[in-house]
C-alpha cells in the first residue's frame, strides 16, 4: 500500500526529516575531505567559507530548504522509487524522476554548475554545497523511496520514545541510531568516527570493495546494461552538455533502494527497533564483513565517492 506519491510535496512541511541527519551527512564530508586530489582540494578551500570544510559545510542543504529562499531545493532531497518495499524495489528515472525534480537532476545540475566560470562565487559556493549534500542522500535508502513517506509514515520507538520509522533510523536527535553509535564508540565525535571510517577504506575491510563503489555496474543486477565510471559519467555529461540525470548517481540510488527491501522494512511491528537486533544489525561492527550493506558501509561510500567526483571535476580522474 502507498499511502502517498508525492513525497518531495509532504516532506516540504516536515523540517525534521533531513537524509543522515547532521551527523552522518558530516561523516560523509570529513570522509571525502580525506580522498581529495590536489586541485580539487584547493578548489574546495578557495570556495568554502574560511575555516569551512566538506564535513561542517555537508548540512547546509537541510538547514536551508526550510527557508523560504530555499523552499524550492526540497524535493531535490529525494527520488520518489514508486515500489512495494520488502516485496520489490527498484529506482526508474522515467517513473520516479519524469518531471527532473528529483536528487539525480540535482546532481547532474550542480555537476554543471560547480564548475562554470560564468557564474559568480556564491553560486557557484551553493553548488558544491549542494553536491556535498546530495552525495550523500543518494546513499540514504529512505530518500530513494516513496512509501509511507520514506518511513516517516510508519511509527516506532526508540528506547522508548514515539517516532517514526525514518527518525529511529538516522536521525532521532537523543537515541536514533547513529547518535547512539557516536556516543557509545566514539564520544560523540563526527570526526573520529569519520576517522574510523576512512581507515577501512584505505587499509581495512573497505580497501578491496572501493573500486566497484566508483564504477557505475550496477551490483544487483547480473548482467548490467552499461558499464561506466565516474570519470567517464562525468566527462561525458560535461561534453554532451546534457542536463539528464547521470548513470552513476542512478546506480547508487538504485542500490541504496535495494536496502529498504533487504533490510529497512523488514522490522517488527511495534519492538523498540533501538533496544532489539534491529539496531545491533543496523549498524555492523567492523568484524562483520557479511553485513556490510548498513548505515557505516552506506556512509565510507558516499563519502568516497564525493571524493571522487570533485577529483574528476579538477584533477581530470578520480586520482583514487
Amino acid at each position: 500500500m502507498k499511502c502517498v506519491t508525492l513525497t518531495a510535496v509532504i516532506v516540504s512541511f516536515l523540517p525534521k526529516v533531513y537524509g543522515w541527519g547532521a551527523s552522518g551527512h558530516e561523516a560523509v564530508g570529513a570522509i571525502a575531505q580525506q580522498f581529495l586530489a590536489s586541485k580539487a582540494s584547493s578548489f574546495v578551500a578557495s570556495t568554502l567559507a574560511s575555516g569551512e570544510t566538506l564535513s561542517s559545510a555537508a548540512t547546509w542543504a537541510d538547514t536551508v530548504r526550510s527557508e523560504s529562499a530555499f523552499s524550492w531545493s526540497a524535493p531535490f532531497h529525494f527520488v520518489d522509487a514508486e515500489d512495494n518495499p520488502p516485496t520489490s524495489c527498484s529506482v526508474s528515472e522515467s517513473r520516479d524522476c519524469s518531471s527532473g525534480t528529483c536528487i539525480l537532476s540535482a546532481i547532474a545540475n550542480y555537476t554543471s554548475r560547480v564548475i562554470d566560470d560564468s557564474l559568480s562565487h556564491e553560486q557557484v559556493y551553493e553548488a558544491l554545497k549542494f553536491l556535498d549534500h546530495f552525495l550523500g542522500d543518494v546513499g540514504q535508502p529512505l530518500h530513494v523511496e516513496a512509501f509511507e513517506v520514506g518511513g516517516n509514515d510508519v511509527k516506532a520507538k526508540c528506547s522508548g520514545s514515539s517516532t517514526n520509522l525514518h527518525a529511529v533510523r538516522f536521525h532521532f536527535i537523543n537515541s536514533g541510531i547513529i547518535n547512539k553509535r557516536l556516543k557509545a564508540d566514539y564520544s560523540n565525535s563526527v570526526s573520529s568516527w569519520a576517522s574510523t571510517l576512512a581507515t577501512r577504506i584505505k587499509s581495512g575491510e573497505y580497501a578491496s570493495l572501493t573500486s566497484d563503489w566508483i564504477t557505475c555496474s550496477s551490483t544487483t543486477e547480473q548482467a548490467p546494461k552499461k558499464r561506466r565510471n565516474v570519470e567517464t559519467d562525468i566527462k561525458g555529461h560535461l561534453a554532451s552538455r546534457s542536463t539528464n540525470p547521470l548513470e552513476c548517481p542512478h546506480i547508487w540510488a538504485t542500490e541504496s533502494n535495494q536496502l529498504n527491501c533487504d533490510f529497512v522494512f523488514t522490522y517488527t511491528q511495534f519492538s523498540d527497533l533501538c533496544s532489539t537486533s534491529y539496531y545491533d544489525d543496523a549498524i555492523p561492527l567492523a568484524s562483520h564483513a557479511s553485513d556490510f550493506y548498513q548505515i557505516e558501509l552506506q556512509l565510507a561510500k558516499q563519502g568516497f565517492r564525493l571524493a571522487a567526483w570533485l577529483n574528476v571535476l579538477f584533477d581530470g580522474s578520480t586520482s583514487l
